[in-house]
């Protein structure tokens, strides 16, 4: 939508002909796409929507104001008075729970307001490979919006996924949706599959995991000894060859 615009305005305006505006605003209301009262409107993605508002009992002409959230939509001239007509085209992710406002002008409490409701599949693709090494935690992290909010299911090669108590863990919220492993073992090696499923469809993102073997550790204490030995080693040799190393000289 176009940013906001500022509105010419009067300098003064007798106080007379504002009490005669104020009687004139007793009854007159806004009707949006034919509600009086604020409402919701559902729609999907890529569709295009038209909102209509309209003056109903006033004796003068009126002029009306949109509003996109917070910000001011920039009317074209004949489409402010009276009847103003509004398009949103194509509808997008970014729509879904925003608030068109029509007030009128000279009284901004007159106002009828509609929220969008976008409905929308989950949105996954593609692949991920990890590798984790044996007795390390990986999470697999499988994140999709959608409206109404998605129900995940995990499988491992293609199988429906076990939950073993106390090593898989499921942590969901209403974009993310997440499978901690504990301590992974070879047995865990395999494809993971997280499918997101809502009435309007459903769609999935596989992760091949490979478990790879534990790397040696050495103890710090065993290194830091061994470094102390040979040092003192290669000082007490020198020590010894001093007088030889003396005498050559």
């Amino acid at each position: 939508m176009a940013q906001s615009s500022s509105l010419a305005v009067p300098c003064a305006v007798p106080v007379l002909a504002v009490c005669f505006l104020a009687r004139v605003a007793t009854g007159l209301e806004l009707s949006v796409n034919d509600y009086t009262a604020d409402f919701s409107l559902s729609t999907s993605l890529d569709h295009s929507i038209s909102l209509s508002c309209l003056v109903q009992n006033s004796s003068q002409d009126e002029e009306l104001l949109w509003y996109r959230g917070d910000g001011r939509v920039n009317l074209k001239d004949g489409n402010k008075v009276n009847v103003s007509n509004i398009c949103v085209s194509p509808v997008t992710v970014s729509d879904n729970g925003v608030t068109f406002t029509c007030r009128l002008a000279r009284d901004k409490s007159v106002q009828v307001s509609v929220t969008l409701d976008v409905q929308f599949r989950p949105q996954l693709s593609g692949e991920e490979s990890l590798q984790v090494e044996e007795d390390k935690d990986v999470t697999l992290s499988c994140n999709s919006k959608s409206n109404p909010q998605a129900q995940a299911t995990w499988y491992k090669n293609n199988t429906t996924l076990t939950l073993q108590q106390n090593r898989y863990r499921l942590y969901q919220t209403s974009e993310v949706f997440q499978l901690h492993i504990t301590k992974a073992q070879k047995s865990d090696n395999g494809t993971y599959t997280c499918v997101m499923q809502s009435r309007w469809g459903e769609d999935k993102r596989d992760f091949h995991l490979t478990v790879e073997d534990k790397k040696p550790v050495f103890p710090k204490e065993a290194i830091i000894a061994a470094a102390v030995v040979v040092t003192l080693t290669i000082l007490f040799g020198i020590v010894a060859r001093r007088d030889k190393i003396f005498k050559v000289w």
